[in-house]
């Protein structure tokens, strides 16, 4: 993989997002592709449960959100983003995340996970006793 390439992947989920129903999933993961939805959370494996997540995780194709994106680092078939997402219009919930992407041969992912941040959300855990 190179920057454009996974600019490209990341340009599609965005698509596969804002598309009704969750068939574009295969163009952009792999049959068991896992993801992550933060760095702790046990993985989605496979894209029937990747589609049911999806569905159960957006409002809608037409949900209101913009989304803008850095590709930081790519490796082999390893690749970093930064990525910001504002929902709303105006936006009132917004997020900074961390994606970590593993490509197969053929460009899909096989491996997604992100770290979400939200604006006031602690940024370690609680105090030990």
């Amino acid at each position: 993989m190179d920057r454009k390439q996974v600019a490209d992947w990341i340009a599609a989920y965005e698509r596969a997002w804002r598309t009704p129903g969750t068939a574009a999933l295969a163009t952009i993961f792999t049959s068991l592709a896992s993801y992550r939805q933060g760095p702790y959370h046990d993985p989605v494996i496979g894209l029937p449960a990747i589609a049911r997540m999806w569905e159960n995780e957006r409002e809608g194709p037409d949900e209101m959100f913009q989304m803008t994106t850095d590709v930081v680092a790519v490796e082999g078939d390893t690749a970093v983003a930064r990525v910001q997402v504002r929902y709303g219009d105006p936006a009132d919930e917004e997020y900074r995340d961390i994606w970590i992407m593993r490509f197969a041969e053929d460009g899909r992912c096989s491996s997604f996970e992100e770290w979400p941040f939200s604006p006031g959300q602690p940024t370690t855990g609680p105090a030990r006793s």
